[in-house]
């Protein structure tokens, strides 16, 4: 991993540097939109410290279990190692929401309120945090410019392409969260347009193939995507015919100039976060 400088030795890595701000710019938007919603704001911060964990030790056992079962069985020392890398993103979105779900249970909160509010800041620190990540993609079959050169090879810079389309999700679920039709909806929306968004960036990444260019992490995001889809029709019969937020939805329609704003904002946001990338990686 790329080292950016030391403190007392220690020596401070790109990718951790861009996780932690990932992680702060994520608390703060969860903490605003908690805010707006009038909900309990304590409860975020909460469910950002538990909910890493979960999903850190979420993502070590998707990865263990779909990406090289065998390797960590012959060597299950290696299990605890996760400084080496060997992480699922499928795996930690899956162990940060079942915490996230015990926990609102155990307090008798909605789930589905609490992670409205929350999906913006998650989709937003995983754009920021991947702009560190140094696990590149396959080498380009045609040169393009924006390619980066590792051991005389040009390869997709990956990372590129999920963070800028993390930050375009970002943007639709922000537009979106003083409209929404029903609870839940916008974690819905965040779980599938990950999902798609991961579907895409993969085809240009070296991952376990299930069948040709179909990988593991295409099956994983398949199982998100039905998963999230058979949740939309239980919560939509639930809600029955009085949506929510019907007056709001009709006050964003209205509202262009706040969109251009924001695009111009998530624009500014994408552009310096290409040019450190490239400022750092190349």
């Amino acid at each position: 991993m790329k080292i950016l400088f030391y403190i007392l030795g220690f020596p401070i890595h790109f990718f951790g540097v861009m996780i932690a701000i990932g992680m702060l710019a994520g608390i703060y938007i969860s903490y605003l939109e908690a805010s707006r919603k009038k909900l309990e704001v304590d409860r975020i911060l909460d469910l950002a410290v538990y909910g890493i964990i979960s999903a850190v030790v979420g993502a070590r056992l998707f990865y263990i279990l779909f990406y090289d079962l065998s390797f960590y069985l012959q060597n299950p020392a290696d299990i605890i190692l996760i400084n080496e890398g060997g992480l699922s993103i499928h795996g930690g979105i899956i162990g940060a929401f079942i915490f996230g779900w015990l926990y609102f249970k155990k307090h008798k909160l909605s789930f589905f309120k609490y992670a409205d509010a929350i999906v913006p800041g998650i989709i937003l620190g995983q754009g920021i945090g991947r702009v560190g990540c140094d696990v590149f993609g396959k080498v380009m079959s045609v040169t393009l410019p924006w390619g980066i050169e590792r051991q005389g090879l040009l390869l997709h810079p990956t990372q590129l392409y999920e963070f800028v389309l993390n930050y375009l999700v970002f943007i639709i679920l922000w537009r979106k969260r003083e409209s929404i039709r029903y609870d839940g909806q916008l974690f819905i929306w965040y779980v599938i347009l990950f999902s798609i968004n991961r579907s895409i960036v993969e085809l240009y990444r070296n991952n376990p193939s299930v069948v040709g260019w179909f990988s593991i992490s295409h099956l994983l995001s398949i199982f998100l995507i039905i998963t999230a889809v058979i949740i939309m029709f239980f919560l939509k019969r639930r809600r029955g015919d009085d949506p929510i937020n019907s007056e709001a939805s009709e006050k964003v329609g209205t509202h262009i100039m706040d969109w251009l704003k924001d695009m111009i904002i998530i624009i500014a946001v994408i552009t310096v976060s290409v040019i450190i990338f490239y400022t750092v990686q190349s």
